[in-house]
């Protein structure tokens, strides 16, 4: 008996589901439980961003690059400061480039954390969640410790930094990576190896490393397809180079290279890599230096143009900035990764099942503040 093919209905995920990941629309074409076609619509959280920033002084961009990636606004805030400071060929204090690294791999942990923790919910696994979740807080509190805030910190500056660490901030870390370590074995007992976890990731979502590349997909969801490329060792900035850690990839260890485990279990084994970065950082930071003494009275880059990009928790952020000599830049182009990552969504999801769409989607990692912008 051949195959019995009913007729195609066009179904509306979203843009108000939790399983979204933010406010986005998939437009899914399913025959039955079978999704032939799926078209993510974006745009619900679109505010403008590249266009304020034409308005406005360059230092005041900064509490806006906050809320395009609010999971990272670290990250965030450390590839637009970079950017600026390459274009005013500006040397930041050895102390303050400590601090950005200690910080951005924190938002990295916490980051990742989130991620993690939101998949397992995705996927019908609650304690993880709240596990995850309750770590995540550790970090949460050592940045309000740090400048004031638990979300958006407007806390990397260019030329340096709003604040320097509070006493016992170091103290206060290394216990944090002491209690955190033993705890990655226990999300890895909980949810990594679970088998009903592997069922739903393994095998599914593939997606191959030739069309990880021509869709501009970086970070984990690149290295888990196995190409190990990773900004911070490839292309390195700030003091990147002075850290040894490994880069993670995808090996295929429950199914097949690239798939949806894969790309959960390399952002596990990078939070890994950060905790052995943030030792080494936190050992070797400067005790003694002044994080205001580079801050420029008047931020005025020169006429000219760059682009510079940075490491970010979901990967490749780049910033171009176009500058005419004034205090307010001509143009500011924001380059996101979550953005390539949600296209290359229809090339994953076609063929699979509908519960098998929310798994592909939440192995990508995306934010809708930075793919809106």
């Amino acid at each position: 008996m051949g195959v019995v093919h009913g007729e195609e209905m066009v179904l509306n995920i979203g843009p108000q589901h939790p399983s979204t990941h933010g406010v986005l629309r998939l437009k899914v074409k399913t025959d039955g439980e079978i999704i032939s076609e799926i078209t993510p619509v974006i745009g619900y959280l679109h505010r403008c961003f590249e266009k304020h920033c034409e308005n406005m002084t360059y230092d005041q961009v900064i509490p806006f690059t906050d809320r395009c990636d609010y999971l990272a606004a670290m990250a965030n805030n450390f590839g637009y400061v970079v950017a600026v400071e390459e274009l005013m060929e500006l040397k930041v204090p050895e102390k303050v480039e400590y601090i950005r690294v200690i910080m951005a791999e924190l938002q990295r942990i916490a980051s990742h954390l989130l991620a993690l923790g939101v998949y397992g919910l995705d996927i019908g696994a609650f304690t993880p969640f709240l596990f995850m979740l309750r770590d995540r807080e550790r970090i949460l509190d050592m940045f309000e410790m740090t400048c004031g805030a638990r979300l958006l910190y407007n806390y990397m500056w260019v030329g340096g930094v709003s604040h320097d660490l509070p006493k016992g901030f170091v103290e206060t870390a290394f216990q944090f990576l002491d209690y955190f370590e033993p705890q990655i074995e226990e999300y890895n007992k909980l949810l990594t190896y679970n088998k009903i976890f592997i069922e739903r990731t393994a095998d599914i979502g593939v997606l191959p490393q030739d069309v990880a590349i021509s869709y501009g997909v970086s970070g984990p969801n690149l290295r888990a397809s196995g190409v190990k490329w990773d900004l911070r060792r490839n292309d390195t900035y700030s003091i990147y180079e002075k850290f040894d850690f490994d880069v993670c990839i995808g090996d295929g260890g429950q199914g097949t290279l690239g798939d949806c485990w894969d790309r959960y279990y390399v952002r596990m084994l990078e939070v890994k890599e950060s905790v052995k970065i943030l030792r080494q950082a936190l050992a070797q930071m400067p005790k003694d230096g002044d994080v205001h003494q580079a801050l420029p009275k008047k931020i005025r880059p020169p006429k000219g143009s760059i682009y510079s990009r940075t490491e970010t928790p979901r990967g490749d952020l780049g910033f171009y900035i176009e500058s005419d000599g004034s205090p307010i830049p001509t143009r500011v182009k924001m380059r996101s990764p979550a953005f390539t990552a949600l296209s290359v969504l229809g090339e994953l999801a076609g063929g699979w099942m509908m519960s098998d769409v929310i798994s592909i989607l939440g192995s990508l990692d995306i934010v809708l503040g930075e793919i809106d912008r």
